[in-house]
């Protein structure tokens, strides 16, 4: 048991990080099983996040440092979340009814929609970041990472996969209560913890426009495609961290 449940670990880390990872027994039902590990990969990447900041303000001034962490980040997951988010911008800015918008996003080349979406979506993140007060943004970048893509988990749980062929392929076709919960333990655990170690409302001021955000686009996805794609699931993990860090800003400066 313990020994799969480690391949799927490794295989959500070879998937979704640029960690050179190498499966010799790999499956293909393996990828399915591996998303209730996509939170615990957000903890991975925040924590790397966290650290390339603290080093970096050691040496550099302050916004610099969250620059760096950024782009830090981009390179460990090879800008696949970013990817699948101007790639939905493009598909459901451009495309007129559900099959004109999958074309689109299976298109390799960005699009206005989808140049203007990602380019807004990083200056948003840096200056959001910039905002929160430094004693809270290392545990903000772990949360934030792990509660996303938690929040695209829910998105597979609650919908269907609408295209089987293509560049993307779904993380899983019917996730199982177990996968669900223990998905909940890593997506959730770090923003509890930060509320636990700030007080005053911070969860409520973080949990708020998160489920706002996922509840919003996760209804665009459904009247719009029915269900979603591995480009919309990039999408829902960029677009429920920006709510995550203007929640922490909001929290912040009340």
């Amino acid at each position: 048991m313990w020994r799969d449940e480690w391949r799927y670990f490794l295989t959500a880390l070879m998937f979704f990080t640029r960690v050179p990872v190498q499966l010799r027994d790999y499956r293909e039902t393996d990828l399915n099983r591996s998303t209730r590990y996509f939170p615990l990969i957000g903890v991975l990447v925040g924590a790397f996040a966290a650290a390339v900041f603290w080093l970096a303000g050691t040496l550099v001034p302050y916004d610099i440092a969250i620059l760096l962490s950024m782009i830090a980040t981009i390179l460990l997951t090879g800008a696949f979340h970013e990817d699948g988010l101007a790639d939905a911008a493009d598909g459901l800015g451009g495309g007129v009814d559900k099959e004109q918008a999958l074309t689109i996003m299976q298109d390799s080349r960005i699009g206005s929609y989808g140049a203007i979406v990602l380019v807004m979506a990083l200056l948003l993140k840096f200056h959001l970041l910039a905002l929160i007060r430094p004693d809270v943004l290392m545990l903000a970048l772990i949360a934030g990472h792990s509660l996303s893509r938690y929040m695209a988990v829910l998105v597979i749980a609650t919908q269907s996969y609408v295209r089987f062929s293509g560049k993307s392929k779904p993380l899983a076709t019917r996730l199982q209560s177990g996968d669900v919960l223990l998905a909940s333990l890593f997506g959730l655990l770090p923003a509890i913890w930060m509320g636990l170690h700030f007080g005053e409302g911070l969860l409520a001021y973080v949990l708020l426009p998160v489920l706002v955000m996922w509840a919003w686009f996760s209804y665009k996805l459904h009247r719009r495609l029915g269900g979603y794609t591995g480009d919309c699931l990039g999408a829902t993990q960029q677009l429920t961290e920006l709510a995550f860090y203007l929640g922490v800003l909001a929290w912040s400066v009340a």
